[in-house]
């Protein structure tokens, strides 16, 4: 039997336990689930891709069929590459749909034969994002219930330190 693989991919700047909750899901659903940062050279990160490809490792320690790759180019090319069958995003609420559906009819187009599946996020998750962890964090802010405990230390210490704030 063949091995069914699925992409996970974002930008996880940093991840966050909604993230975590998605690729846990994914995780039952397929064989292998590559979790994987995408580089998008028009953005400026507070992680370099390493740091970032790094602390989803820390986060997905005990998920055995969860891998963690980076890459920078069109997703649908790392999903050929890889012999994906599906690429999972996660849907937060109603407007992450509009783009996120149209990025799938794109990828449907180029690459007919891998899906997209969407997962909607727990309810306990649905306000969270990289972003507003990172505000929170900046402003030196109670994370402990966005991040990973794992990775907890490290988001702290790089954001506030990015804005002069003491820790």
């Amino acid at each position: 039997m063949e091995t069914r693989i699925a992409v996970c991919p974002g930008s996880f700047d940093p991840i966050t336990l909604g993230h975590l909750d998605i690729i846990r899901r994914a995780a039952t659903l397929f064989d292998q689930v590559i979790v994987l940062v995408v580089i998008n050279p028009a953005k400026t990160p507070s992680f370099t891709p390493e740091e970032r490809v790094e602390m989803i490792r820390k986060s997905v320690e005990g998920m055995p069929n969860v891998k963690v790759d980076a890459y920078c180019g069109l997703l649908i090319d790392y999903v050929r590459e890889k012999g994906a069958v599906a690429i999972v995003k996660g849907l937060r609420a109603v407007s992450d749909f509009e783009y996120e559906f149209q990025m799938a009819l794109t990828n449907k187009k180029m690459l007919p034969y891998a899906e997209t599946v969407f997962l909607t996020t727990s309810t306990q998750n649905m306000y969270l994002s990289s972003s507003l962890v990172k505000q929170v964090a900046m402003f030196d802010g109670d994370i402990t219930d966005f991040v990973p405990r794992a990775i907890y230390n490290e988001v702290r210490e790089r954001l506030c330190k990015k804005q002069g704030n003491p820790q």
